[in-house]
């Protein structure tokens, strides 16, 4: 199956955008998925993150799947 993620886009045209009401102020960009199955235990993308700790910046760097998750995200944005 081809990963029609893994091409690394711009911060301004992510694949999908998240955002988390335990974490009102944070947004995670998903700018590349690594692999196809996002269930796999160690699944990761790679993101651009904005918080409070970035001072209005964007932090790039992968992510764990499953972090996303337990931040109780929603999804803002799907392409």
């Amino acid at each position: 199956m081809k990963n029609e993620f893994n091409v690394t886009r711009k911060v301004d045209d992510p694949y999908a955008i998240y955002r988390s009401f335990l974490l009102p102020e944070w947004e995670w960009r998903v700018l590349k998925k690594w692999q196809v199955d996002d269930n796999k235990p160690l699944a990761r993308w790679f993101c651009a993150v904005k918080s409070p700790y970035t001072y209005g910046e964007w932090e790039y760097g992968d992510v764990y799947v499953s972090e996303i998750r337990e931040a109780k995200c929603y999804e803002v944005k799907l392409r």
